[in-house]
């Protein structure tokens, strides 16, 4: 399958390093996306796309949420940018869950815990689909992969 990506970076360079539980969310996102995901560029009437599968490269630059993409040959196809302000409310209520999620997961019955894992993953959907839209025009992706996506977001705003 050719719109897909075949391989991701993400460029945390300058950022505070990640406590391992946000590491791990990073290394189980990042293996998900590379083993099924859905990314497709628009066709563009000034000028031809390049065939998948891609490399992207993510990045926060001047407070703007940067994907950089390439052929998987490393060719340079382009960047897009976009504001991180319709991220930061959901990026912060995630946020907010998971440190519930990992407390809970330390002292707190299997039913309790259950409750906390549905509210972040509510809140998992809302930031795939803001990162959805925030993409339209630009990328289209499947909903697995607007959320392993919103995940590395996460992980991006966690040092930015």
């Amino acid at each position: 399958m050719t719109n897909r990506i075949c391989h991701i970076e993400i460029d945390d360079s300058g950022l505070a390093a990640p406590t391992p539980e946000i590491e791990q969310e990073r290394k189980v996102a990042i293996f998900d996306l590379l083993e099924e995901n859905s990314f497709t560029l628009p066709i563009r009437e000034d000028r031809e796309i390049p065939a998948g599968p891609y490399r992207i490269l993510l990045a926060i630059r001047e407070r703007r949420l940067v994907f950089e993409v390439a052929t998987e040959n490393e060719t340079n196809i382009g960047e897009f940018h976009l504001s991180l302000g319709p991220f930061r409310q959901v990026v912060k209520d995630y946020f907010q869950v998971c440190e519930n999620y990992f407390d809970a997961v330390k002292t707190l019955p299997p039913s309790k815990i259950e409750a906390i894992d549905m509210a972040r993953r509510g809140i998992h959907n809302e930031g795939a689909n803001v990162l959805q839209e925030r993409l339209e025009g630009k990328a289209a992706v499947d909903k697995n992969t607007a959320r392993r996506l919103f995940t590395l977001i996460c992980v991006l705003h966690f040092g930015g």
